[in-house]
Formats: structure tokens, C-alpha cells, sequence
């Protein structure tokens, strides 16, 4: 049949980029970001303590490599795979990126920027709000997360 695209989740590449992150000492939150022709362009998990960078977020280091990768600092036709609700920073940049679509697993009642908080993709100063679907893996991403801190308390 022609003309029909068969949908594909990158997640379980955002979790192993999750788990590396805990094997790291990292809060596990994994990020991908997928071209418009279906490959993936970048991948990361969290780095903030390793680099003492508050912004190193999953999701700003994927779109940062991804970024570098197409010579762009936008992406428009790309989609980004994360773990966990992007929190307001990662939001932001998402939209400053040009994302079309964003996935996520676990909701983030705590730090959300999304569906949670200040929801930054309905604020109207939003420039460009990208189609969002949640609950991508939600149970295996918040099981890496709670098991991560569960081991620090």
C-alpha cells in the first residue's frame, strides 16, 4: 500500500541512554532525536554531575549533537524521544529547536514542564509548540527513577 508510514518508538533507545546514565551515578532520564527519515541523529543521557553543568539535561545534549549533526539549530521534521517530562529548560529549547514531535514516558509532577507546571507549550509567548504524546514506556521509565533514588535515601 503506498503512502503508509509505519509508526516506530525509539524509547527503548532513550532507556538504555537512562540506564547508562544511573551506571554513571546520573538521574536517569534518556533522550533521542530522530530525523524525518527515521534515523537516529543523536542520543544522551544526563551529565550534569559528570560535567557540573545544570543545563547537561538528556534532552539539551541530544539536541545540542543534533544541532552540530545537521549544521542547524533548528529541526523541524525531527522528533525527540525522552524518558521523563521535559522539565520548563528543555522545554524551552525544544521549541527554540522546532521539534515536530515530542514522546516522553514518565509524567514529572515535581519539575514538569510539559503537562505539569508551567506547561510551557501552551504560554503564549511560545514561539512553536511541537505535537506532544506521553506515557511512551511511562512504567519502565519511572521504575528506573524510582529505583535510582530509592537507592540513595
Amino acid at each position: 500500500m503506498m503512502g503508509v508510514m509505519t509508526f516506530r518508538s525509539f524509547m527503548d533507545i532513550a532507556l538504555a541512554e537512562a540506564r547508562d546514565a544511573a551506571l554513571r551515578g546520573e538521574v536517569p532520564v534518556g533522550a533521542v532525536v530522530v530525523g524525518p527519515d527515521g534515523t537516529v541523529v543523536a542520543r544522551a543521557g544526563n551529565r550534569t554531575r559528570e560535567t557540573a553543568d545544570p543545563s547537561a539535561h538528556a534532552e539539551m545534549l541530544a539536541l545540542r549533537a543534533a544541532c552540530a549533526a545537521t549544521g542547524d539549530e533548528r529541526l523541524p521534521g525531527h522528533d525527540l524521544y525522552v524518558t521523563l517530562e521535559p522539565c520548563p529548560m528543555c522545554a524551552a529549547a525544544i521549541g527554540f529547536a522546532r521539534i515536530a514531535r515530542l514522546y516522553y514516558g514518565a509524567p514529572d509532577p515535581k519539575s514538569g514542564g510539559v503537562a505539569q507546571g508551567p506547561r510551557i507549550f501552551s504560554h503564549p509567548q511560545c514561539h512553536h509548540a511541537p505535537e506532544v504524546y506521553d506515557g511512551f514506556a511511562a512504567e519502565e521509565s519511572a521504575a528506573l527513577l524510582k529505583a535510582f533514588f530509592a537507592e540513595r535515601r
